[in-house]
């Protein structure tokens, strides 16, 4: 039981992750705790438009386990370039300490999870990085441009960036998402 609770514990340190997108009508900026819970919702909701068959379950557990790694190396913005291997070696350091905390089995069925996820094979795990993409852009065509505006990004760089696993995992989404972002271009919302 006491490794659970560290474990738990240990996760509370997430909602201290600030990330680069504020929540709507807050000056704050949200955190990773905030953006796991609201994609896990997101993908709940989405589930009849995924690509495929999906198990919607495994998808919200995959969700809610992808930033843990997060608590150790912080959030990178996810239109950043360059250096992602590092970043990613990095976070699977950081994920193998927290899930160490769990009894091994339990530990390692998050692992798993989280490997699943970053490896984005299975169809649960396409339709989860769609989701995980989305979200910001969603935050930013409702704040009109806020975090692309701040940091610089360009619409050509958000396209870059969250085309290819959107319309890998949630077609349909990337379909209402391109024009959204083309009016988005038109209104001057983007950096750079």
């Amino acid at each position: 039981m006491q490794q659970i609770i560290d474990f738990i514990l240990e996760l509370d340190k997430l909602k201290g992750v600030t990330r680069k997108t504020r929540p709507l009508g807050l000056e704050r900026y949200e955190n990773s705790a905030e953006h796991s819970w609201q994609i896990a919702m997101l993908a709940a909701s989405l589930a009849p438009y995924a690509g495929s068959t999906i198990d919607i379950n495994r998808v919200i557990r995959m969700l809610l386990v992808h930033d843990i790694g997060e608590i150790d190396t912080g959030d990178t913005l996810v239109y950043a370039e360059g250096d992602w291997k590092e970043r990613k070696a990095a976070e699977l350091a950081a994920v193998k300490r927290i899930f160490g905390l769990l009894p091994e089995q339990q530990g390692a069925a998050f692992l798993a999870l989280w490997q699943e996820f970053e490896t984005g094979e299975t169809p649960e795990a396409r339709f989860a990085h769609a989701v995980d993409r989305a979200m910001p852009v969603l935050l930013n065509l409702a704040n009109s441009g806020q975090s692309w505006r701040e940091n610089g990004v360009s619409h050509e760089r958000v396209v870059r960036r969250i085309a290819p696993p959107i319309k890998d995992g949630c077609p349909a989404l990337w379909a209402y998402l391109e024009g959204r972002l083309e009016e988005a271009l038109q209104k001057g919302w983007f950096g750079a």
